[in-house]
């Protein structure tokens, strides 16, 4: 893995359909490793100076630290949302053959 800095994306969706698309797109461009799409979630949040609470669906994509601006900006191009939900978190450790496969799927930013 040789240093490789790994980090789950989680991206939250109103259509859980669309971000599973959307999640199989970023695997086929090898964007990510993997998405563990999770429907049924629910959102509470405030925006417009009003609370709401909605249900969505949330991915977490697994892939290298390097390649998180790619994943934006597709976000920024494809999200139905203004101001899609996108955050990078670092993985801390895991099994060694996992993060392994994680860098032999994704591709090395260039």
């Amino acid at each position: 893995m040789a240093d490789e800095e790994l980090v789950e994306v989680v991206v939250t969706a109103e259509d859980g359909e669309w971000l599973a698309r959307w999640t199989r797109a970023l695997v086929e461009d090898r964007l990510a490793a993997c998405g563990h799409v999770q429907p049924g979630v629910r959102a509470v949040y405030r925006w417009d100076g009003a609370v709401h609470d909605d249900p969505q669906a949330r991915v977490g994509l697994h892939t290298r630290a390097s390649l998180v601006p790619a994943i934006v900006e597709r976000a920024r191009a494809d999200h139905p949302d203004e101001v899609p939900c996108v955050i990078a978190l670092p993985l801390a450790g895991g099994h060694p053959d996992y993060l392994a496969w994680v860098v032999a799927e994704t591709r090395q930013n260039s």
